[in-house]
Protein backbone atom coordinates (compact mmCIF):
# COMPACT_ATOMS: atom_id res chain seq x y z
CA UNK A 1 0.00 0.00 0.00
CA UNK A 2 1.22 3.37 -0.87
CA UNK A 3 2.08 6.03 1.41
CA UNK A 4 0.04 8.74 3.06
CA UNK A 5 -0.28 12.03 0.61
CA UNK A 6 2.43 14.12 2.10
CA UNK A 7 1.62 18.49 3.16
CA UNK A 8 2.83 19.42 0.18
CA UNK A 9 0.15 17.24 -1.82
CA UNK A 10 -2.63 18.41 0.34
CA UNK A 11 -2.31 21.91 0.12
CA UNK A 12 -2.63 21.54 -4.21
CA UNK A 13 -6.28 19.85 -3.64
CA UNK A 14 -9.44 22.59 -2.63
CA UNK A 15 -10.87 22.70 0.26
CA UNK A 16 -7.92 19.58 2.20
CA UNK A 17 -5.63 22.78 1.85
CA UNK A 18 -7.92 24.65 3.92
CA UNK A 19 -7.27 22.08 7.10
CA UNK A 20 -4.34 22.42 9.56
CA UNK A 21 -1.53 19.92 10.16
CA UNK A 22 -3.20 18.41 13.30
CA UNK A 23 -6.29 17.98 11.16
CA UNK A 24 -4.52 16.22 8.41
CA UNK A 25 -3.17 14.14 11.04
CA UNK A 26 -6.98 13.09 12.30
CA UNK A 27 -7.13 12.53 8.48
CA UNK A 28 -3.82 9.97 8.24
CA UNK A 29 -5.73 6.86 7.45
CA UNK A 30 -7.53 8.25 5.06
CA UNK A 31 -4.84 9.67 3.02
CA UNK A 32 -3.50 7.13 1.24
CA UNK A 33 -4.26 6.68 -3.01
CA UNK A 34 -5.96 3.70 -4.07
CA UNK A 35 -5.23 2.45 -7.64
CA UNK A 36 -7.68 2.47 -10.05
CA UNK A 37 -6.81 0.13 -13.02
CA UNK A 38 -8.04 1.35 -16.56
CA UNK A 39 -11.45 1.12 -17.50
CA UNK A 40 -12.58 0.43 -13.82
CA UNK A 41 -15.92 2.06 -12.83
CA UNK A 42 -15.12 4.21 -9.61
CA UNK A 43 -18.78 5.33 -9.38
CA UNK A 44 -22.30 5.66 -11.02
CA UNK A 45 -24.31 8.17 -12.28
CA UNK A 46 -27.04 8.85 -8.95
CA UNK A 47 -24.50 6.98 -6.61
CA UNK A 48 -25.32 8.40 -3.29
CA UNK A 49 -22.11 7.02 -1.24
CA UNK A 50 -21.02 10.15 1.13
CA UNK A 51 -17.17 9.95 -0.18
CA UNK A 52 -15.00 12.51 -1.23
CA UNK A 53 -12.71 11.48 -4.26
CA UNK A 54 -9.50 13.25 -6.06
CA UNK A 55 -7.94 12.17 -9.06
CA UNK A 56 -3.94 12.02 -8.27
CA UNK A 57 -2.74 9.73 -10.93
CA UNK A 58 -3.80 9.04 -14.52
CA UNK A 59 -7.10 10.13 -16.14
CA UNK A 60 -10.69 9.97 -15.64
CA UNK A 61 -13.78 9.95 -17.64
CA UNK A 62 -16.61 11.80 -16.48
CA UNK A 63 -20.17 10.88 -18.14
CA UNK A 64 -22.88 13.20 -17.92
CA UNK A 65 -26.43 12.00 -18.16
CA UNK A 66 -26.72 13.21 -22.05
CA UNK A 67 -23.86 11.06 -22.92
CA UNK A 68 -21.55 13.85 -23.18
CA UNK A 69 -18.24 13.03 -21.51
CA UNK A 70 -15.25 15.31 -19.70
CA UNK A 71 -11.65 14.04 -19.51
CA UNK A 72 -9.90 15.01 -16.11
CA UNK A 73 -6.24 14.27 -15.93
CA UNK A 74 -4.21 14.51 -13.14
CA UNK A 75 -2.31 17.52 -12.22
CA UNK A 76 -5.12 19.50 -13.88
CA UNK A 77 -7.04 22.53 -12.63
CA UNK A 78 -10.14 20.14 -12.36
CA UNK A 79 -8.21 17.11 -10.70
CA UNK A 80 -7.47 19.78 -7.93
CA UNK A 81 -11.29 19.52 -7.04
CA UNK A 82 -13.41 16.72 -5.40
CA UNK A 83 -14.85 14.48 -8.82
CA UNK A 84 -18.48 15.11 -9.03
CA UNK A 85 -19.10 16.10 -5.47
CA UNK A 86 -22.71 16.79 -5.65
CA UNK A 87 -25.53 13.55 -4.21
CA UNK A 88 -26.68 11.92 -6.19
CA UNK A 89 -23.49 11.41 -8.58
CA UNK A 90 -24.48 13.43 -11.66
CA UNK A 91 -22.36 12.00 -13.77
CA UNK A 92 -20.47 8.45 -13.94
CA UNK A 93 -16.62 8.21 -13.10
CA UNK A 94 -14.52 5.50 -15.48
CA UNK A 95 -10.46 5.09 -15.58
CA UNK A 96 -8.81 5.72 -18.82
CA UNK A 97 -5.74 4.66 -17.76
CA UNK A 98 -4.20 3.05 -14.58
CA UNK A 99 -5.20 5.86 -12.04
CA UNK A 100 -4.63 6.71 -8.33
CA UNK A 101 -7.31 8.00 -6.69
CA UNK A 102 -7.87 9.70 -2.81
CA UNK A 103 -11.21 8.64 -1.07
CA UNK A 104 -12.11 10.42 1.94
CA UNK A 105 -15.40 9.86 4.11
CA UNK A 106 -17.08 13.30 3.42
CA UNK A 107 -18.84 13.49 7.16
CA UNK A 108 -15.45 13.59 8.53
CA UNK A 109 -13.89 15.96 6.05
CA UNK A 110 -17.42 18.17 6.40
CA UNK A 111 -16.96 18.62 10.37
CA UNK A 112 -13.14 19.25 10.19
CA UNK A 113 -14.12 22.39 7.35
CA UNK A 114 -16.77 23.26 9.53
CA UNK A 115 -14.85 23.58 12.68
CA UNK A 116 -12.06 25.21 10.26
CA UNK A 117 -14.29 28.16 8.97
CA UNK A 118 -15.69 28.84 12.43
CA UNK A 119 -12.96 29.93 13.67
CA UNK A 120 -10.79 31.39 11.50
CA UNK A 121 -11.99 35.07 11.38
CA UNK A 122 -10.89 34.83 14.93
CA UNK A 123 -7.19 33.28 14.43
CA UNK A 124 -7.24 35.83 11.22
CA UNK A 125 -8.38 38.84 14.08
CA UNK A 126 -5.84 37.93 16.39
CA UNK A 127 -3.15 37.74 13.84
CA UNK A 128 -3.71 41.47 12.74
CA UNK A 129 -3.29 42.47 16.17
CA UNK A 130 -0.03 40.58 16.64
CA UNK A 131 -0.77 38.45 18.36
CA UNK A 132 0.94 34.84 18.72
CA UNK A 133 -1.43 32.87 17.44
CA UNK A 134 0.36 29.48 17.15
CA UNK A 135 -0.65 28.30 20.48
CA UNK A 136 -3.98 29.19 19.86
CA UNK A 137 -4.37 27.17 16.50
CA UNK A 138 -2.92 23.99 18.05
CA UNK A 139 -5.04 24.38 21.20
CA UNK A 140 -8.14 24.86 18.71
CA UNK A 141 -6.97 21.54 16.98
CA UNK A 142 -7.90 19.97 19.52
CA UNK A 143 -11.63 18.13 19.38
CA UNK A 144 -12.68 19.37 22.17
CA UNK A 145 -13.51 23.11 20.82
CA UNK A 146 -15.78 21.53 18.14
CA UNK A 147 -18.41 21.79 20.28
CA UNK A 148 -17.43 25.34 22.29
CA UNK A 149 -19.13 28.10 20.16
CA UNK A 150 -16.40 30.94 18.87
CA UNK A 151 -18.17 33.39 21.68
CA UNK A 152 -17.01 31.63 24.12
CA UNK A 153 -13.58 30.97 22.89
CA UNK A 154 -13.22 35.12 22.70
CA UNK A 155 -14.77 35.72 26.51
CA UNK A 156 -12.49 32.87 27.33
CA UNK A 157 -9.45 34.81 25.54
CA UNK A 158 -10.20 37.95 27.57
CA UNK A 159 -10.09 35.91 30.62
CA UNK A 160 -6.87 34.12 30.95
CA UNK A 161 -3.93 35.16 32.89
CA UNK A 162 -0.41 35.42 31.62
CA UNK A 163 1.96 34.00 33.59
CA UNK A 164 6.08 33.77 32.54
CA UNK A 165 8.29 31.19 34.71
CA UNK A 166 11.64 30.02 34.55
CA UNK A 167 12.22 26.34 33.72
CA UNK A 168 11.51 23.87 37.09
CA UNK A 169 8.74 26.14 38.00
CA UNK A 170 5.84 23.84 39.57
CA UNK A 171 2.34 25.35 38.33
CA UNK A 172 0.71 22.70 39.93
CA UNK A 173 1.12 20.09 42.51
CA UNK A 174 -0.47 16.77 43.28
CA UNK A 175 -2.27 16.56 46.13
CA UNK A 176 -3.67 20.57 46.42
CA UNK A 177 -7.08 21.98 45.50
CA UNK A 178 -7.86 22.89 41.95
CA UNK A 179 -9.27 26.20 41.68
CA UNK A 180 -8.20 26.57 38.14
CA UNK A 181 -7.02 25.30 35.03
CA UNK A 182 -3.97 26.33 32.95
CA UNK A 183 -2.94 26.31 28.75
CA UNK A 184 0.12 26.06 27.65
CA UNK A 185 1.01 29.26 25.50
CA UNK A 186 4.89 28.53 24.89
CA UNK A 187 7.70 25.54 26.50
CA UNK A 188 7.35 22.08 27.52
CA UNK A 189 6.31 20.94 30.69
CA UNK A 190 5.99 17.55 32.53
CA UNK A 191 3.01 15.80 34.09
CA UNK A 192 4.48 13.63 37.33
CA UNK A 193 2.49 11.47 39.84
CA UNK A 194 4.41 10.31 42.71
CA UNK A 195 7.45 11.38 44.93
CA UNK A 196 10.88 10.75 45.26
CA UNK A 197 12.09 7.43 43.85
CA UNK A 198 8.79 6.56 43.30
CA UNK A 199 7.72 9.13 41.18
CA UNK A 200 6.27 8.47 37.48
CA UNK A 201 6.54 10.34 34.50
CA UNK A 202 2.62 10.14 32.60
CA UNK A 203 2.95 12.86 30.04
CA UNK A 204 5.30 15.78 28.38
CA UNK A 205 2.61 18.63 27.44
CA UNK A 206 2.70 20.41 23.96
CA UNK A 207 1.98 23.92 23.21
CA UNK A 208 -1.84 24.42 23.32
CA UNK A 209 -2.34 21.48 26.02
CA UNK A 210 -5.32 22.30 28.13
CA UNK A 211 -4.11 20.71 31.98
CA UNK A 212 -5.70 21.14 35.63
CA UNK A 213 -8.89 20.53 34.46
CA UNK A 214 -9.50 17.18 36.20
CA UNK A 215 -9.44 18.08 40.02
CA UNK A 216 -12.42 20.45 38.56
CA UNK A 217 -14.47 18.53 36.52
CA UNK A 218 -13.84 15.95 39.76
CA UNK A 219 -14.43 18.31 42.70
CA UNK A 220 -11.55 16.86 43.99
CA UNK A 221 -7.70 17.44 44.83
CA UNK A 222 -4.85 17.85 41.93
CA UNK A 223 -4.35 14.28 40.67
CA UNK A 224 -0.91 14.99 39.55
CA UNK A 225 1.92 17.49 39.22
CA UNK A 226 2.93 19.69 36.52
CA UNK A 227 6.03 21.10 35.92
CA UNK A 228 8.15 23.08 33.44
CA UNK A 229 11.11 21.40 31.59
CA UNK A 230 11.94 25.07 29.73
CA UNK A 231 11.63 28.73 30.49
CA UNK A 232 8.02 28.86 29.55
CA UNK A 233 4.59 30.48 29.43
CA UNK A 234 1.11 29.23 31.43
CA UNK A 235 -2.31 30.91 30.85
CA UNK A 236 -4.52 30.26 34.14
CA UNK A 237 -8.25 29.78 33.29
CA UNK A 238 -10.35 30.21 36.57
CA UNK A 239 -13.13 27.57 37.68
CA UNK A 240 -15.88 30.25 37.58
CA UNK A 241 -14.84 30.69 33.65
CA UNK A 242 -13.90 26.78 32.95
CA UNK A 243 -17.32 26.30 33.89
CA UNK A 244 -19.60 28.69 32.21
CA UNK A 245 -17.35 28.85 28.71
CA UNK A 246 -15.85 25.46 28.35
CA UNK A 247 -17.40 22.87 30.20
CA UNK A 248 -20.95 24.01 29.98
CA UNK A 249 -21.21 23.23 25.54
CA UNK A 250 -18.75 20.27 26.24
CA UNK A 251 -20.49 18.26 28.55
CA UNK A 252 -24.10 16.92 27.57
CA UNK A 253 -25.90 15.53 30.29
CA UNK A 254 -29.03 12.61 29.60
CA UNK A 255 -31.53 11.30 31.61
CA UNK A 256 -32.08 7.37 32.16
CA UNK A 257 -34.86 7.48 29.31
CA UNK A 258 -32.99 9.43 26.81
CA UNK A 259 -30.03 7.18 27.10
CA UNK A 260 -32.17 4.69 26.80
CA UNK A 261 -33.33 5.96 23.28
CA UNK A 262 -29.61 6.39 22.24
CA UNK A 263 -28.52 2.26 23.45
CA UNK A 264 -31.72 1.32 20.48
CA UNK A 265 -29.70 3.31 18.17
CA UNK A 266 -26.46 1.56 18.98
CA UNK A 267 -24.77 3.71 21.86
CA UNK A 268 -22.94 1.80 24.71
CA UNK A 269 -22.79 2.13 28.50
CA UNK A 270 -19.24 3.08 29.75
CA UNK A 271 -18.74 2.34 33.23
CA UNK A 272 -15.91 4.68 34.50
CA UNK A 273 -15.35 3.46 38.04
CA UNK A 274 -13.02 1.29 39.45
CA UNK A 275 -12.90 -2.55 38.49
CA UNK A 276 -13.88 -3.36 41.90
CA UNK A 277 -16.94 -1.29 41.69
CA UNK A 278 -18.31 -2.45 38.16
CA UNK A 279 -17.90 -6.22 39.74
CA UNK A 280 -20.47 -5.32 42.32
CA UNK A 281 -23.34 -4.16 40.14
CA UNK A 282 -23.12 -2.52 36.50
CA UNK A 283 -25.02 -2.25 33.31
CA UNK A 284 -25.67 -4.92 31.04
CA UNK A 285 -23.38 -5.19 28.25
CA UNK A 286 -21.12 -2.31 29.70
CA UNK A 287 -17.67 -1.48 29.00
CA UNK A 288 -15.47 -0.94 31.94
CA UNK A 289 -12.88 1.67 31.52
CA UNK A 290 -11.91 3.16 34.92
CA UNK A 291 -11.53 7.13 34.50
CA UNK A 292 -7.66 6.98 35.74
CA UNK A 293 -6.51 4.49 33.02
CA UNK A 294 -9.17 6.10 30.67
CA UNK A 295 -6.54 8.27 28.40
CA UNK A 296 -4.38 5.37 27.95
CA UNK A 297 -7.30 2.96 27.01
CA UNK A 298 -9.48 5.41 24.97
CA UNK A 299 -7.64 3.54 21.85
CA UNK A 300 -10.07 0.55 22.63
CA UNK A 301 -13.23 3.05 21.78
CA UNK A 302 -14.85 3.21 18.30
CA UNK A 303 -14.61 6.95 17.30
CA UNK A 304 -18.28 5.70 15.66
CA UNK A 305 -19.93 4.34 18.20
CA UNK A 306 -21.77 6.99 21.35
CA UNK A 307 -20.51 6.30 24.46
CA UNK A 308 -22.63 6.93 27.53
CA UNK A 309 -20.44 7.56 30.24
CA UNK A 310 -21.64 6.82 34.56
CA UNK A 311 -20.45 6.15 37.98
CA UNK A 312 -21.62 6.77 41.38
CA UNK A 313 -22.16 10.68 41.75
CA UNK A 314 -21.21 11.69 38.36
CA UNK A 315 -18.51 13.56 38.69
CA UNK A 316 -15.92 10.72 37.52
CA UNK A 317 -18.40 10.26 34.35
CA UNK A 318 -18.46 13.87 33.81
CA UNK A 319 -14.63 13.81 34.18
CA UNK A 320 -14.73 11.08 30.99
CA UNK A 321 -17.22 12.95 28.88
CA UNK A 322 -14.98 16.06 28.56
CA UNK A 323 -11.69 14.12 28.11
CA UNK A 324 -13.20 12.39 25.67
CA UNK A 325 -14.32 15.04 23.95
CA UNK A 326 -10.73 16.23 23.71
CA UNK A 327 -10.01 12.48 21.66
CA UNK A 328 -12.80 13.15 19.15
CA UNK A 329 -15.57 10.75 20.65
CA UNK A 330 -19.07 11.70 20.86
CA UNK A 331 -20.41 10.75 24.60
CA UNK A 332 -22.93 11.59 27.04
CA UNK A 333 -22.82 11.47 30.81
CA UNK A 334 -25.77 9.91 33.01
CA UNK A 335 -27.06 13.24 34.66
CA UNK A 336 -26.34 13.01 38.85
CA UNK A 337 -24.72 9.44 38.61
CA UNK A 338 -26.26 6.29 39.32
CA UNK A 339 -26.91 7.59 42.88
CA UNK A 340 -29.57 9.96 41.09
CA UNK A 341 -31.74 7.64 40.20
CA UNK A 342 -34.77 6.57 42.47
CA UNK A 343 -34.08 3.42 44.00
CA UNK A 344 -36.42 1.42 41.18
CA UNK A 345 -34.46 2.77 38.10
CA UNK A 346 -31.10 2.08 40.08
CA UNK A 347 -32.12 -1.57 40.40
CA UNK A 348 -33.22 -1.68 36.66
CA UNK A 349 -30.08 -0.51 35.57
CA UNK A 350 -27.40 -2.35 37.63
CA UNK A 351 -27.09 -5.80 37.84
CA UNK A 352 -24.70 -8.00 39.75
CA UNK A 353 -24.53 -10.80 37.59
CA UNK A 354 -25.20 -9.39 33.83
CA UNK A 355 -22.68 -9.53 31.18
CA UNK A 356 -20.26 -6.56 30.02
CA UNK A 357 -16.74 -5.95 28.87
CA UNK A 358 -13.60 -5.43 30.57
CA UNK A 359 -10.50 -3.34 29.09
CA UNK A 360 -7.18 -4.69 29.87
CA UNK A 361 -3.93 -4.51 29.84
CA UNK A 362 -2.20 -4.99 25.82
CA UNK A 363 -5.00 -3.39 23.87
CA UNK A 364 -7.64 -6.63 24.85
CA UNK A 365 -12.06 -6.34 25.89
CA UNK A 366 -12.89 -9.18 27.17
CA UNK A 367 -16.09 -10.43 28.33
CA UNK A 368 -17.26 -10.00 32.23
CA UNK A 369 -19.76 -12.50 34.02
Amino acid sequence: MSDPLNPEQLRSLTPLNMLSEQQWRELRSQLVPQPVLAGQLLFRQGDQARLTYYLLAGELSLQAPDGQRESVLAGSAASCHPLSPSLPRRHEARALTDASVLTLDSATLNRLLTWRLTYQDLILELGHQDEDVEWLERLLDNPLFAKVPPSNVRSMLGRLQRLELPAGSTVLREGEVGDCCYFLYSGRAEVIRGAGSAHQVLAELEVGACFGEEALLADSPRNATVTLLEDGVVLRLARQDFFALLKAPVVDEVSLGEAARLLASGAQWLDVRLQEEYQRAHALESLNMPLQLLRLKARLLDKGRTYLCYCDSGKRSTNAVFLLAQLGFTAYVLRDGVDGLPAVQREGLLCESGSGYLARSGGRVERSR
